[in-house]
């Protein structure tokens, strides 16, 4: 990874999304959070890192929503997201949640993998602070597909997203399944490439379609979904019926052994 402190890259993220093509990404992003969020249920939700999107948890019916980033919270008047006002905000590092474990219902990571130093601790801490039947929700960008040439060429200059650290959907999902999670859903999206002119990007809109059918494998980012795998316990069948000792009390043998001394003085 060849970006520069996290503080840093979490800001210069942001304002890539605020301009072309990140504002597309976005609107895929939140269109695919809409579809997802109302079917996930419990009491508390985390998203980790301010998020880049409007409203991105106005569609969740989880009552307590957490954000936590590792800047100071911002202010609330300033705050381009709506969702944001009504929700905790916590400042902590996503490779040490300040969870508890065993207490949240869902976790989402928004491009958190890509921009640290060990993506293997921060599956860890969800596993950790996920209840059995948690869910983590994971946005990743696709190294492959036409945003793997744009990765090449301006990775040099140390800017996100392109000095990100792509992870492959295939060894994210094996991380996944080794920590005991199943995947639930897994959508790639995004298939033109990252243009930053509006209306050569309007032409391209077929793409979609096309990449979604056919070139799956080329899409610019992903998303997973992954449910915390119960352990289950092997039950044990009760014994009805006490099984008799086979062996004898010791008194019981002292009584045998002077009845029969007993039987042969007579």
């Amino acid at each position: 990874m060849n970006c520069g402190s996290a503080e840093s890259t979490r800001q210069q993220l942001r304002d890539w999304y605020e301009g072309m093509p990140g504002q597309w990404l976005e609107a895929e992003e939140q269109r695919l959070l809409n579809e997802i969020l109302p079917t996930l249920f419990g009491y508390h939700l985390l998203q980790v890192g301010v998020s880049y999107m409007d409203d991105c948890l106005v569609s969740s019916k989880i009552p307590n929503q957490m954000v936590m980033d590792i800047d100071e919270p911002p202010c609330v008047d300033n705050l381009r997201e709506v969702s944001l006002k009504r929700v905790n905000y916590l400042r902590g590092a996503p490779e040490c949640l300040p969870i508890a474990s065993d207490s949240l219902d869902v976790l989402m990571l928004s491009h958190t993998l890509e921009f640290t130093s060990n993506p293997h601790e921060i599956l860890r801490e969800a596993d950790r602070t996920l209840i059995p039947d948690g869910h983590v929700i994971i946005f990743g960008f696709n190294p492959w597909g036409w945003w793997m040439l744009w990765r090449v060429i301006l990775r040099w200059r140390g800017k996100p997203p392109w000095c990100g650290r792509f992870i492959r959907f295939s060894r994210l999902r094996d991380w996944l399944q080794l920590l005991g999670f199943d995947i639930v859903e897994a959508h790639g999206y995004f298939y033109r490439p990252p243009f930053a002119h509006k209306g050569l990007m309007a032409k391209l809109s077929f793409f979609e379609k096309l990449g979604s059918r056919w070139w799956t494998f080329f899409s610019g980012a992903y998303l997973i979904v992954a449910k915390k795998r119960v352990a289950t316990l092997t039950p044990i069948r009760p014994r009805w019926r006490p099984r008799r000792s086979r062996l004898v009390a010791p008194e019981l043998i002292g009584n045998s052994s002077a009845s029969t001394r007993g039987e042969q003085t007579n």
